[in-house]
């Protein structure tokens, strides 16, 4: 067995096409492959999993596909480009999912584009924001999470908006997702004429020094940008403020989770962030299924990835069980209304739904800048 596994993954990854033939037809379960952790306590991708099986959970007691169930077949690796490439080959050759959701990040989904690529089966991701992944022209690839581009628009806008010429700095960490926003970020501020007056750059998880927050008070900023993981990015936001530093805060979408204020505080009062999706009547009846499903309120990634799974679904009960008649539906069913709202494919696979800002008001998420006919729609910070 391991040296079949092993076979198959020098054919992936030496670019062979594979013709595969997904499960029979008369089989009693629909498969679906899940690449990303089935963990509800893992820090990064339990969000996910909960959200992912709610949906799998609702379509079942809808009738599931003509009376079969459908059924999450899961693998994954803290380790993805290594053990995670076999849990992935496996999915598509042993098991032969129809499609695949995943991965939980930009990394582990470029590594889930490479295998479906060759082996011609649909990739939704619902934590993809790296817009390189479409645009390497797989057909098969599709990313539900507003871009990186979309977010950084977004935010420069209201930096701009801010600041105005008002001196700012920027932090980022080096990490591939981090860059890949700073990236997006510099590139938004060229257009707009601006530049931070300082950009630092740091290791994942190595703010245990006091370097950077040193450097950001002394550039006497009135403004910081900081790109970084939820945790780097909660505990850079404690430590300005413990220094003294008053300005505005902006960063990533990670900021409107509840794992970010339980790490912040006080100090995440205030800060202003991209705003994946606002509010609303439908947001509100899909953070109670979250809560009676998993006891977990929603998320930008967990409702990203709820609305990954039910259109794949509904493009499933629609092509029947073919792979590339599924591939060709969820194409066709854009623009599709979900919880997060519409979702609009570009030529490569790419949500085009524009992003704004929000901020943390009293502890609440709410669309920023603030409006009196906005605040009735504040949100608790969204789980994790």
């Amino acid at each position: 067995m391991k040296t079949l596994v092993f076979t198959w993954l020098l054919i992936v990854l030496a670019g062979i096409p594979l013709p595969v033939e997904a499960q029979p037809g008369h089989a009693k379960d629909v498969l679906i492959g899940y690449f990303g952790p089935n963990d509800m306590a893992h820090p990064e991708g339990g969000d996910m999993w909960c959200a992912a099986t709610l949906a799998i959970e609702q379509a079942n007691l809808a009738g599931g596909f003509h009376g079969r169930p459908f059924k999450l077949i899961t693998g994954w690796s803290e380790n993805p480009w290594g053990s995670g490439v076999k849990a992935l080959t496996h999915m598509v050759y042993q098991d032969q999912v129809w499609a695949i959701i995943g991965g939980i990040d930009g990394p582990s989904t470029h590594l889930a584009e490479q295998v479906v690529a060759k082996a011609r089966l649909p990739l939704l991701s619902g934590a993809n924001a790296d817009r390189t992944a479409n645009l390497a022209n797989v057909p098969w690839m599709f990313s539900i999470l507003p871009g990186h581009h979309l977010q950084a628009a977004a935010l420069t806008k209201t930096i701009e908006s801010q600041v105005k010429r008002k001196r700012f700095v920027m932090v980022s960490s080096v990490d591939h997702d981090a860059h890949i926003l700073t990236d997006e970020l510099n590139r938004c501020l060229r257009k707009r004429q601006l530049s931070p007056h300082y950009h630092f750059e740091f290791k994942p998880g190595h703010l245990h020094d006091s370097e950077p927050v040193n450097h950001i008070i002394k550039a006497n900023a009135e403004a910081v940008v900081i790109a970084a993981s939820l945790q780097d990015t909660a505990h850079l936001t404690v430590r300005l403020r413990q220094k003294g530093f008053n300005g505005i805060l902006f960063g990533g979408a990670c900021m409107s989770r509840q794992a970010f204020v339980d790490i912040a505080g006080e100090a995440a009062e205030g800060v202003i962030f991209p705003l994946l999706y606002r509010p609303s009547e439908t947001t509100r009846q899909f953070n109670k299924d979250m809560l009676d499903h998993s006891g977990r309120s929603a998320n930008d990634l967990s409702a990203h990835t709820y609305d990954t799974v039910k259109l794949l679904l509904e493009a499933i009960q629609q092509a029947g069980l073919n792979r590339q008649h599924i591939r060709d539906t969820v194409s066709k069913l854009s623009p599709w209304q979900g919880v997060t709202g519409t979702i609009h494919w570009d030529q490569q696979g790419s949500n085009t739904r524009p992003v704004t800002t929000g901020t943390l008001l009293n502890g609440c998420v709410t669309p920023y800048p603030i409006t009196v006919s906005e605040r009735p729609s504040s949100t608790r910070p969204q789980s994790r």
